[in-house]
């Protein structure tokens, strides 16, 4: 065997003592179980319940069954990460077993679940409707157009649309209202 055991080796060491040192009554051993081993017991309870409020609580009652049983634990017989898996492991599927099944409404009550998609008269009318927009927007002169478009669709300020373009923002504030007059005089047209 080297001199310098490995890392693994000694991680394992340390949560085995400290698993001892827990079945002693050790609290503050019991604080550094915890350290060592809480994200990836949690992550066990998580994948389990699939629930993070579930998976909190059981993984609450893991370290009391931990503080009740370590007495029981025997470094000889298995890992000490093996055997606080196991425990969260299993006390998650005791937790999904408790937890009543919600029972599924019968298949005829789809009928009475609404479409919520829009009909299809409403979308033909949108459809027009952005169309009509577009044309619009393309008699627009091209900085009225570019503004409004950075301003209304992609959420620029005036104030950061007068600086892009290096003109006063009373000048951009009067191309974008002079295009949404025109914009507007457009739209009304038949």
């Amino acid at each position: 065997m080297s001199p310098n055991p490995p890392l693994a080796d000694l991680a394992r060491a340390r949560l085995s003592g400290a698993l001892i040192a827990v079945g002693r009554g050790d609290r503050a051993a019991l604080a550094e179980v915890y350290a060592l081993t809480s994200a990836k017991l949690f992550g066990i309870c998580l994948r389990i319940c699939r629930d993070r409020d579930d998976a909190e609580d059981v993984l609450q009652a893991v370290y009391v069954k931990v503080w009740q049983r370590a007495g029981r634990f025997d470094p000889a017989r298995a890992s000490p990460i093996t055997w606080l898996a196991t425990i969260a492991r299993n006390s998650a599927i005791d937790r999904l077993r408790a937890t009543p099944v919600r029972n599924a409404a019968p298949i005829e009550a789809a009928q009475q679940v609404p479409d919520e998609r829009p009909l299809a008269d409403s979308v033909i009318e949108e459809a027009e409707q952005q169309h009509r927009v577009h044309l619009c927007m393309s008699e627009l002169e091209a900085r009225a157009r570019a503004a409004i478009s950075a301003a209304f669709f992609g959420g620029a300020t005036y104030a950061q649309l007068a600086e892009r373009e290096a003109v006063p923002l009373g000048t951009m504030k009067t191309w974008i209202r002079r295009g949404l007059l025109q914009l507007r005089a457009c739209l009304g047209r038949d």
